[in-house]
């Protein structure tokens, strides 16, 4: 009879060894699992988890600036590094809405509210009051930005006074790179010729900028706008719940 390769009787079949080859494969499968997992969880905690927790910080900074203010403390027209000097109401985007601005413009002044550019004008003053905040992630004061239009108001209040400013340009109409500096100038002159400010002496300007889509890009939208209103404060506006 001719040989077979079955096994002798009462024995069990060995199993076939699994190939070098095979568990690596395995292996690789399995890291590449995991390394999904965690960007996915990653991007989850940059769209939902940084707005979480920006937010509360938003209302516990806007809480305690109206605190300070009731008390008659807080910074006025000039504000030390990393200290909230203002609340920014823009009614185009809700009557809930209400953001802190802070001195400076470090990833984690953005991550609480607006930041304010160093060497800018302050709010009310003659020169630009030039403001920084994020479109997305990190509570994204901004990210309704292209919705603005020429006429929308954005209202500044400061510890003394409420500022009332008026957009001049349309936002979707003036995307620069992040180095185009001459943005945050006393008076922006554009030098490609495009959207910029009144070139007139003595005027009292703000300036916002984020970026100018919705994920990371280096380039950045910009809406110019001008001082219209100036009343001093004679009651403090209730605390935002």
């Amino acid at each position: 009879m001719p040989e077979t390769d079955s096994p002798a009787p009462g024995r069990t079949p060995e199993k076939p060894k699994r190939s070098t080859a095979r568990r690596i494969t395995f292996l690789v499968g399995i890291g590449l699992i995991l390394a999904g997992l965690g960007l996915l969880g990653y991007v989850a905690w940059q769209l939902w988890g940084t707005n979480w927790v920006s937010k509360r910080h938003q209302r516990e900074i806007t809480t305690n600036l109206q605190e300070d203010w009731a008390a008659g403390e807080g910074c006025d027209t000039y504000c030390p590094h990393g200290k909230a000097s203002a609340l920014i109401r823009i009614p185009k985007f809700g009557q809930k809405y209400v953001v802190p601005v802070i001195e400076g413009t470090s990833q984690d002044i953005l991550a609480r509210g607006y930041g304010h550019f160093e060497d800018t004008a302050a709010a009310g003053q003659v020169g630009n009051y030039a403001l920084a905040a994020h479109r997305v992630t990190h509570g994204e004061p901004l990210r309704r930005m292209p919705e603005l239009r020429p006429g929308d108001k954005v209202i500044v209040e400061t510890r003394k006074f409420t500022y009332t400013y008026v957009l001049d340009t349309d936002p979707n109409k003036l995307v620069i790179p992040f180095t185009g500096t001459w943005v945050l100038d006393a008076i922006p002159r554009n030098p490609d010729g495009g959207p910029q400010p009144k070139q007139v002496k003595g005027q009292k300007l703000i300036t916002l900028t984020t970026c100018s889509e919705i994920f990371h890009t280096d380039n950045r939208m910009i809406a110019f706008g001008h001082l219209v209103d100036t009343v001093r404060k004679t009651k403090l506006a209730p605390v935002n719940p």
